[in-house]
């Protein structure tokens, strides 16, 4: 979306086609106002003001659209998506009133992931003005880091392997100046053995690797961010079902939402010291996969037994997030595609959220419902940390039962992140099974809105 024309701009009174937006409530009223001609075209169009509804009225020479919303006084982020996604390439303004947060899905439901395949009737952009001009940088930046999850999560893991994640993490070093250290391979077994126990099985062009990108003052308060990038996950020897691994091109969708919330703390200024950790692994299967039963030994010194082999993404995290622990933060944040109970529990719409500190998760949730994002907070049970016992190690990988398995899942993460330290998981989907007005089918951001609002409410500037 960056390389093409800005979906929002500033109003300064150019031509534009209007946009009337009302709901059922108000709709008779409404039309009242109208011809009788006009009345007959929102007719024939079984306009009535419901969510959603796109209708198109014609006006003198040319026309105005009208969309149904459920309160026109008080918009979401996605009352003019489906106006954004029906009507044809122009310009177009609020009527009465400005979109407010409704420039969010103004512009995501223009997105399409066109790496592929080109949409055989392109249309042209969608732009709508503003009056309120400080709100566009912000509301296209978010946007932008959206987008730019979808791309990362709907490319294939031959194009978007470990080597292609690692290629964003230097795009993003470039972009702002930031420092950039990438340990892969064999290289991986003294600092980081159980990213590279994970990823050995690959084939070397899909190498293991993790990326530690630094910037910011180092006397701001330091931040974490952490996301898995299992690239494509076979379930190693475990090996996954046919329709299990269909969708697994997706797993590396916390690695997508951690390179993506970083681009946007930097993109403000944000007064932190950033640490972005994003270990990026294939859970290929070969005569070399890590098997279950082994034990592994972890950058924290903690021995690991393996119950399952399909249980990777935490162990990569482990490593990852006792990295990003020795730097003392005053804050960890991970994102991880982590399991199939969070979804079970919650659905797609809802990323899993577990936080040690109670005020952390409130302002998280209150951030996610105040921006249409709004995660659901899932507890760390001390009961079920019994359940990751392991006898011959000091902790096995995966619970035999098959209870709470997003709290167990991280409760392992739990052992790896320092004492003391305020930390937030979110197991979330990454991925849109049905379209919605602004959101297609396809790769999606679950929670990084609410994070990014957050670390904003929480560490001010920018």
């Amino acid at each position: 979306m960056a390389d093409k024309q800005p979906l929002i701009q500033p109003d300064r009174g150019q031509e534009a086609i209007s946009i009337h937006l009302v709901n059922r409530d108000g709709f008779a009223g409404w039309v009242k106002k109208l011809s009788a001609s006009q009345r007959a075209a929102l007719e024939a169009q079984k306009f009535d003001g419901s969510g959603f509804q796109v209708g198109i009225v014609p006006e003198g020479d040319g026309w105005f659209a009208v969309g149904g919303v459920a309160d026109p006084d008080k918009l979401s982020s996605w009352c003019m998506a489906k106006l954004a996604e029906n009507l044809p390439a122009g310009t177009y303004r609020r009527a009465e009133g400005e979109p407010g947060p409704a420039l969010h899905g103004w512009q995501t439901a223009q997105y399409t992931f066109t790496r592929y395949k080109q949409p055989e009737r392109p249309v042209g952009p969608r732009v709508l003005l503003t009056r309120e001009v400080k709100a566009i940088e912000p509301a296209i930046a978010e946007a932008e880091a959206v987008c730019l999850v979808r791309d990362l999560v709907n490319s294939p893991a031959e194009d978007m392997g470990p080597a292609a994640l690692e290629e964003q993490c230097e795009t993003l070093a470039k972009k702002h100046s930031a420092t950039l250290k990438v340990t892969k391979g064999d290289a991986l077994e003294q600092g980081y053995p159980m990213v590279h126990a994970v990823g050995r099985a690959a084939a070397r062009h899909h190498a293991p690797r993790i990326m530690h990108l630094t910037w910011g003052k180092e006397s701001d308060p330091v931040l974490a961010i952490v996301g898995k990038g299992v690239c494509f996950d076979s379930g190693g020897l475990d090996v996954k079902s046919a329709t299990g691994m269909l969708l697994m091109k997706k797993d590396m969708g916390g690695a997508a939402h951690a390179i993506a919330l970083a681009d946007l703390v930097m993109g403000v200024g944000l007064p932190v010291r950033l640490h972005l950790l994003v270990p990026a692994v294939e859970n290929a299967i070969s005569g070399n996969s890590f098997r279950p039963g082994d034990v592994l030994r972890s950058r924290k010194g903690l021995t690991v037994e393996i119950g399952n082999t399909d249980a990777e993404g935490r162990l990569i995290l482990g490593d990852a997030l006792q990295r990003a622990s020795e730097e003392k933060p005053e804050l960890i944040l991970d994102f991880a595609t982590l399991t199939g109970a969070a979804r079970v529990a919650l659905g797609p719409d809802y990323p899993a959220l577990m936080a040690r500190r109670d005020e952390t998760a409130e302002a998280l949730i209150a951030a996610g419902k105040a921006h249409d994002d709004e995660p659901w907070r899932l507890p760390l049970p001390e009961a079920y940390r019994e359940w990751l016992n392991s006898d011959i190690a000091d902790t096995g990988n995966a619970h035999a039962n098959s209870f709470a398995g997003a709290s167990v899942a991280g409760l392992f993460l739990d052992k790896f992140v320092g004492e003391g330290i305020d930390w937030a998981h979110f197991d979330t989907f990454a991925w849109r099974p049905q379209a919605k007005p602004g959101r297609p089918k396809g790769g999606d951001a679950y929670g990084l809105r609410a994070a990014w609002h957050m670390l904003r409410a929480r560490f001010g500037g920018g």
